[in-house]
């Protein structure tokens, strides 16, 4: 068996922002976002923005970075790829010209053929149906649709005029709504304007002076009005599933959605599942703007977008979930337990199983040679990403120690590094525009030892990458068969641009000998058309619960994990549709479902 963990163990490349709307003040972090996942040639690719290049994989466990030529728009947002027949096509996003299109045989070494493109797009997404006819859909906004048009199979120019197909609604779809946990509705025009005048005042930059297209940016920060993005397209069983993502990608709330129609332009019916893929909790959320493909056994899988979005919105990481259709044709994915060690058997399987590890780390007690204030050490069992433990020195002597509180059989820890407000020279040339930043060319390299212990005294080697070449920031080790683990230490750190050690996350998995928690007390109650409130009794013996929601007890497709009993507020829900909900228990030794019950429209 193989397994993955979320965020995928991949090199993230360092971004060089040079934000217009930030007066051109540099912000680093690392980012890829918005990807695009096929399988071609009996391999599996991942495409996403800002990387220069692709991941590959043969098993969707291990993952190889590649470059790409650079005749390609690597600068460009949301790459969309497509495998139709033979070749791959490719295109991404400008709203300043016209975007071309690339189509290749070979992905690595090319050539690619180019296809002169017609009219400026965002977030683009094409599809060719069973017939042979091609559609193209596009659309990245808080003030315009996700559009669709007929395209030429060979020119790929519209044949049809554009349709508006999506449109967002976020005064009756709660999942819309922007701010953390669908929060906020949109501002009135008037409110837009008086924050906008406030804005350039402020700045003391005239709105003529700006650069070009950034006042429309700017005024959109104000609408409190939903991104409508990032479409994909799948057909299953004949009827058309016109995927996009809402309300931002710097939200927890980050998801992808689905409208269903009997034609690729529709007329599109909202899903009874959106949104169809929503991770707002755990140790890293968001799972939005992605793309769904089957596996060469059968098995659906949905990649998407997730948020860390602290040194910048654009601060993210991507995620793989197993997904599927339900018997009544419902796109659903699971992410109850999003971002845990995920098996990849490699075989048809069920896409709902329960991990087979338990998280043992969250709130253990932790110890450090040293640490900054408010980067103590227990911020790295937090299981919170956008906080984390930060060393006084970036001396290789640094370390961070976790005490699981008694010995465990520990089969997998992902060791998470975090980035804390880097402030160096751009290493390289900022490409101006809307989106001006410089990616970091080089491959960087990320070393660190990992050692067990039973006692605290007698120590052995789990991991040891001091020395390797590699630059995973987000890195998943694998012990299948189990090793007998009370405390981890993590030593002999050196990072990227000779920062001090930060670790966001030392996350360990495996298994406990003790009692299951007892079934969750709780209360569910609609709080208004879009809101619930979910009220979960305290109780021992537990570290975390999982609420479960969906259109009916046996559709409980969507999940937020939280590490507290109380009260809990959930914004996702769609004005006239009833609900289902059941809290599930979970502690070091398993899961205890809880109770469902049915709770009705306010």
């Amino acid at each position: 068996m193989k397994y993955f963990c979320n965020p995928l163990n991949i090199n993230y490349r360092y971004q060089f922002n040079a934000d217009p709307r930030k007066h051109g003040q540099l912000q680093i972090c690392r980012e890829a976002a918005d990807p695009s996942m096929i399988c071609f040639q009996g391999r599996y690719w991942i495409f996403a923005s800002m990387t220069l290049g692709v991941w590959v994989s043969d098993d969707l466990v291990n993952w190889e970075n590649h470059r790409l030529p650079a005749e390609l728009p690597l600068y460009d947002y949301a790459p969309d790829v497509r495998v139709i027949g033979d070749y791959v096509y490719y295109c991404a996003s400008n709203r300043e010209h016209a975007c071309d299109y690339y189509r290749t045989k070979d992905i690595l070494n090319g050539p690619y053929e180019k296809i002169e493109g017609t009219f400026p797009f965002w977030d683009p997404n094409l599809y060719r149906d069973d017939d042979g006819r091609m559609y193209f859909y596009w659309g990245c906004s808080n003030t315009t649709p996700v559009y669709g048009v007929e395209v030429d199979p060979e020119t790929l120019k519209p044949v049809t005029e554009k349709k508006e197909l999506i449109t967002g609604d976020p005064h009756h779809i709660g999942y819309e709504r922007i701010g953390e946990n669908n929060t906020t509705l949109p501002a009135s025009e008037e409110e837009v304007e008086a924050k906008y005048q406030a804005y350039l005042k402020h700045s003391g930059v005239p709105e003529d002076r700006l650069p070009p297209g950034v006042a429309p940016l700017i005024r959109g920060m104000f609408t409190n009005r939903p991104y409508i993005e990032g479409a994909w397209m799948t057909k299953h069983c004949g009827r058309y599933y016109l995927q996009y993502a809402a309300p931002g990608t710097q939200y927890n709330t980050y998801a992808d959605a689905v409208y269903v129609g009997e034609s690729p332009l529709g007329p599109f019916v909202l899903a009874e599942n959106s949104p169809y893929s929503y991770k707002p909790g755990g140790f890293i959320p968001g799972a939005g703007h992605g793309s769904t493909m089957q596996d060469d056994q059968g098995n659906w899988w949905h990649t998407a977008t997730m948020r860390i979005s602290v040194n910048h919105d654009f601060e993210r990481r991507v995620g793989l979930w197993p997904a599927g259709f339900d018997k009544d044709g419902e796109l659903y994915c699971n992410q109850r337990y999003g971002d845990w060690p995920i098996s990849c058997s490699g075989f048809r399987q069920d896409a709902w199983r329960d991990p087979e590890w338990m998280l043992l780390s969250v709130n253990k007690k932790t110890e450090a040679s040293s640490y900054t204030e408010g980067h103590e050490p227990y911020r790295a069992v937090e299981e919170n990403v956008q906080t984390w433990w930060r060393a006084e020195t970036n001396s290789r002597d640094e370390w961070l120690c976790l005490d699981l509180g008694k010995v465990f059989s520990v089969h997998a820890v992902q060791v998470n590094f975090a980035d804390d407000h880097i402030d160096i020279p751009c290493p390289g040339e900022i490409r101006p525009g809307s989106q001006a930043r410089y990616i970091e060319e080089r491959d960087l390299k990320t070393q660190w030892k990992l050692e067990g212990s039973s006692d605290g005294t007698n120590w052995f080697v789990i991991e040891d990458k001091s020395n390797v070449d590699t630059d995973l920031s987000h890195d998943l080790i694998v012990r299948e068969e189990g090793l007998q683990i009370r405390y981890l230490r993590l030593s002999n750190i050196a990072v990227p641009y000779e920062q001090n050690s930060c670790v966001s996350g030392l996350r360990v998995f495996g298994l406990g000998e003790g009692e299951k928690p007892a079934v969750p007390e709780f209360i569910a109650e609609r709080s208004g058309c879009l809101d619930m409130l979910v009220n979960i009794e305290p109780q021992e013996n537990t570290l975390g619960y999982n609420i479960l929601f969906g259109s009916s007890e046996d559709k409980l497709y969507h999940s937020m994990m939280v590490f507290e009993p109380g009260e809990h507020r959930i914004g996702a829900l769609i004005d006239g549709r009833n609900y289902a909900v059941r809290v599930d228990a979970f502690n070091e030794n398993g899961i205890t479902e809880g109770i469902c019950r049915k709770m009705e429209e306010e």
